[in-house]
């Protein structure tokens, strides 16, 4: 199967050569601050797994983040269909509705990054007060390497708790509702407003 270096399509992860190209991008000056931050909070987490950020994102040129409450399954290489990396190009829906709906929100790659408030997978998808707390103080050492960035955005109720403490970042805060499955079953209005909510950080640019 061929595809184009930036996927058209949702759900690429899941094939191992486009795995494989992803992985060696990791050493480019774009994402490589990220990438040795992200070891580095692996050294702390022995127990857990720690994806990759997606360097075909903006990396550290981002002046979007979009934060989700916590890493799942398809994130960890060592799972089925796992990729090891936070990304829209995961094989799985909650990753294909992201990425359908960033494009409908008109939100360039190039301009955001995905990641989480809490940034490991413990085989455990809801975060516990601790983990938030811990992940906050994660989410500053990642703004502190963002110096484009003047936008996140909080995707989730959950991952919204953690606004309150991340507002001394002097940077717009946004949030919205979360692309998964389960909300655009039960509350298909608001799964619905996400395209518009996720197209505000486009405003004035």
């Amino acid at each position: 199967m061929s595809l184009p270096f930036d996927p058209q399509v949702p759900r690429t992860l899941r094939l191992p050569e486009v795995r494989d190209r992803r992985l060696a991008l990791l050493g480019s000056p774009h994402v490589k601050p990220l990438t040795d931050f992200a070891d580095r909070l692996r050294q702390g987490r022995p127990d857990a797994t720690i994806p990759h950020f997606d360097p075909l994102d903006g990396a550290t040129a981002a002046r979007v983040l979009f934060l989700f409450e916590k890493p799942g399954p398809k994130t960890d290489a060592g799972s089925p269909r796992g990729s090891g990396f936070v990304s829209r190009d995961n094989d799985g829906r909650t990753a294909e509705w992201t990425f359908r709906l960033m494009r409908l929100a008109g939100v360039p790659r190039s301009l955001s990054l995905i990641w989480n408030v809490v940034p490991w997978w413990n085989r455990r998808r809801a975060a516990s007060p601790e983990e938030l707390r811990e992940g906050v103080e994660h989410v500053r050492e990642l703004v502190a390497r963002l110096p484009l960035l003047d936008t996140v955005v909080f995707v989730g109720e959950n991952a919204a708790r953690s606004m309150p403490r991340l507002l001394d970042l002097k940077l717009r805060t946004l949030a919205s509702y979360h692309p998964s499955p389960r909300v655009r079953a039960e509350w298909a209005a608001k799964w619905l407003a996400i395209p518009d909510e996720w197209g505000r950080v486009m405003e004035g640019r």
